[in-house]
């Protein structure tokens, strides 16, 4: 049966200073998986995947197993070496993932047929499910429909996080994929919208903060209740355009500290958000949680 369906977070790294936090990342870990979530995606753009270092990525993935339970776990391992990305879903098994997502090769903008044989490449490799990830805006390629159907009749190919931002693609992925695969949401303000056409779920940033409402939205939509899905949509839609203003995952960083989760400390070449954003993100948190962030004042 495929497991990816329903809310998947898009897990945060949480610094201390140039240190991974495993006591943040522990202790978030375990208030997600009591709410209710499907899996875990570590080590994605999410999680600063490509600041990491090799120890860094193995201490992580162990750490997620360990706190998640019998929730799956499937981190991101891909790169835009075909190579390197074999070897590090082949390291993700062995630590124990339950799945792997692999992104589109970045950089290299190869053809739709250089796509094809990477991902055949490393669907050969591995027993384990993989998660395809589609996000033109980042790797400067799209993977088109008709790549994602063919890769679909493949046995370990499972899904694919569509953050293409065309609804009518994703439409057309289903028409042609249909059930061979699960099509999540990358992007929050998206997933509703993408359900209506096909998806099962979401791979989701602002799931860290609001996991409930989205989880509600989903099932909402899965038993028909289209006007309790789009209240939950529109009570959604605030938090995940403030968790745009900036390069992710900067501002959900923020929002976590502002939580008390984690720090909002981040790897260069990224760094945390503008003043102006930290106020309006802290002004959206009190609307949609109805708390007081302390220090804030209220910005326009």
């Amino acid at each position: 049966m495929n497991f990816f369906t329903g809310l998947w977070i898009a897990l945060v790294t949480p610094f201390s200073g140039s240190r991974v936090d495993e006591t943040a990342l522990r202790k978030l870990i375990r208030e997600l998986r009591e709410s209710g979530v499907k899996g875990f995606v570590p080590l994605g753009t999410t999680g600063e995947g490509p600041t990491l270092s090799d120890d860094e990525r193995r201490r992580i993935l162990k750490i997620c197993l360990e706190e998640a339970g019998d929730v799956p776990v499937v981190p991101g391992t891909g790169t835009y070496s075909t190579e390197k990305t074999i070897q590090r879903t082949a390291e993700a098994a062995e630590i124990g993932a339950q799945g792997a997502m692999v992104i589109a090769p970045y950089y290299n903008k190869p053809t739709q047929e250089g796509l094809l044989a990477h991902y055949r490449a490393v669907a050969r490799a591995t027993d384990l499910p993989l998660l395809l990830y589609n996000i033109p805006a980042r790797t400067g390629i799209n993977i088109e429909p008709e790549t994602v159907a063919e890769l679909a009749e493949l046995p370990t190919i499972a899904a694919i996080k569509e953050a293409s931002g065309n609804l009518s693609q994703i439409s057309e992925i289903h028409a042609l994929a249909g059930d061979k695969l699960s099509i999540l949401s990358g992007d929050d303000g998206l997933t509703l919208p993408i359900c209506h056409v096909g998806g099962r779920g979401v791979v989701s940033v602002v799931g860290h903060i609001l996991p409930e409402t989205v989880i509600e939205m989903l099932d909402a939509h899965q038993r028909g209740d289209n006007t309790d899905a789009l209240k939950c949509h529109e009570k959604l839609l605030p938090l995940c355009k403030a968790l745009s203003l900036e390069t992710n995952p900067a501002p959900i960083k923020a929002a976590l500290a502002m939580l008390g989760k984690c720090s909002e400390d981040m790897r260069l070449p990224l760094v945390t958000v503008r003043e102006e954003t930290r106020k309006k993100i802290a002004a959206t948190l009190e609307k949609s949680l109805g708390i007081t962030i302390k220090g804030n004042d209220h910005a326009d």
